[in-house]
Formats: structure tokens, C-alpha cells, sequence
């Protein structure tokens, strides 16, 4: 199995007070393992209203690949791939957001309501070597 050129992933999406927050769960749970335990906060919007805001970090190997899994799968595939120069950080980080109504409905879309944010493992640490590891991580397997 290949080795998988991140430190940990990030995930996290916002529930507002006008949305479901099953239905927000579920759409990020489509990028993470079956029962991966999600943390939830709660957070006060600019006109006061309430927003959970759901994240998960997954750190180990298998569980990263199920992310990635689910990232090759989508049909934005070849747009991020084609991003990723513009996507990696000089600190390493790599972010991508995708669409929160189209993870619900079992799809990984570019777009707004999730956003996933990996350290990539790059030695030396810098952005060149960062965008290579992500570029080769997002490759179809």
C-alpha cells in the first residue's frame, strides 16, 4: 500500500442555525472513515445567531486514504490536480473546499461549505517539494 505524504488532514464544516445539522454531519462524513468521531463547537454568527461548527483531524494512514478515496473520486478531480501549485502553502498546508450540498448527496464537488486543509510531509520542508507529495497523493491509484 502506498505511503500516504501527509502529516494529518483536516475537516470542518459549519452548521448554521438554518440548516440541519444531521444533514451537515452527513455531508462531511462523506470525506471520513465509518465512525469517525467528529468534535463540534458552538459559535455565535454576526447577527447572534448560533453555528456549530463540526471538524475532524485524522491522523493515521487509513484514514487519510479514505479522504483521499473519496477526493479521487469526484468529478472535480482533474481541476484540483491542475490547482494544486495555487492550493499548497509556503508553510506546506494544502486546502481545497468543497461543496457541502454536494457531499451530502455522496459527492466530492469543488465549492463552499467544507474546507480540508492537509499538512503535506515534505523534507525538506518547502512549498516544491509540498506541491510534488500532494500532486502524487491526488494521482489515480
Amino acid at each position: 500500500m502506498a505511503s500516504v505524504p501527509f502529516h494529518y488532514i483536516d475537516l470542518r464544516a459549519f452548521a448554521y442555525e438554518t440548516e440541519d445539522v444531521e444533514r451537515v454531519e452527513r455531508a462531511l462524513r462523506h470525506f471520513l472513515p465509518e465512525e469517525f468521531e467528529l468534535e463540534a463547537s458552538e459559535t455565535t454568527g454576526h447577527n447572534g445567531d448560533r453555528i456549530l461548527i463540526l471538524s475532524a483531524r485524522v491522523e493515521n494512514a487509513d484514514g487519510m486514504r479514505v479522504v483521499l478515496d473519496a477526493i479521487r473520486e469526484g468529478a472535480d478531480l482533474e481541476t484540483v490536480r491542475e490547482q494544486v501549485r495555487n492550493r499548497v502553502t509556503e508553510n506546506c498546508e494544502f486546502y481545497v473546499h468543497f461543496d457541502k450540498q454536494e457531499a451530502y448527496r455522496g459527492a466530492s464537488r469543488l465549492g463552499d461549505g467544507i474546507v480540508l486543509r492537509a499538512k503535506v510531509e515534505a523534507y525538506p520542508a518547502k512549498r516544491e517539494a509540498a506541491v510534488e507529495n500532494a500532486t502524487d497523493a491526488l494521482a489515480e491509484q
